[in-house]
């Protein structure tokens, strides 16, 4: 019986070589996510930002933490140290408030009386009329506490749990105010006195209670 001759596909003999070639032409897949990641603060000055208020005003993923912004703790108020809010709605703070609560009374002075506009805020700092997310996100980003806005949902995650010593934060899926100072900061207040800025207390019931780092 003659010997038997077996030949082997050429596709066979160079499929090493193909493999070999497919490897060595797979470019390496490179971080492109860029920026601070989740629970790291980024030291570099806040840019206006653009996000889509209908998608998602904050810019942040849901599903992952907020960032909390690292403060200095600084001393807890003393008695009277009490923000008061003038006959004109602007507030005042207290002498001895520190540089991050006066920086955020400053800013919700400069917005005190503006419109209330849903969505304002979201698209950029310097707006037309701001809804009661945009307000507290424009004060809390004028103290360097905030790098983007956030709608409520999203400032109920923000800082850490709890009330604070000088700033403390209500905010639930529909609505968002704070404290600072002792001093109300709330949009749904503005209709009977025309500022941002109340004395009067309102009831907490239903909001996340949240306050930032330091503060």
């Amino acid at each position: 019986m003659p010997p038997v001759s077996i030949r082997f596909p050429r596709t066979l003999l160079s499929l090493p070589l193909l493999l070999v070639l497919i490897a060595g032409a797979t470019p390496a897949i490179a971080d492109t996510t860029g920026g601070a990641q989740f629970g790291e603060a980024s030291q570099a000055p806040a840019q206006s930002p653009t996000p889509d208020p209908s998608v998602n005003p904050g810019g942040i993923d849901p599903s992952q933490p907020l960032p909390t912004a690292p403060v200095t703790p600084v001393p807890a108020p003393l008695a009277g140290d009490v923000a008061r809010v003038l006959p004109s709605g602007m507030a005042v703070a207290p002498p001895g408030a520190p540089a991050a609560v006066q920086q955020i009374i400053a800013a919700g002075n400069r917005i005190a009386k503006t419109p209330y506009i849903w969505g304002g805020g979201h698209r950029r700092w310097e707006d037309r009329g701001y809804d009661c997310s945009g307000s507290v996100s424009y004060a809390l980003h004028a103290a360097g506490l905030l790098g983007s806005p956030l709608v409520s949902g999203d400032l109920g995650r923000f800082g850490q749990a709890g009330p604070g010593s000088w700033v403390t934060i209500y905010a639930n899926a529909g609505h968002v105010y704070m404290y600072v100072a002792g001093l109300r900061f709330d949009t749904s207040g503005q209709r009977q006195g025309g500022s941002r800025w109340q004395a009067a207390r309102r009831s907490s019931r239903g909001f996340r209670v949240r306050h930032p780092v330091g503060l």
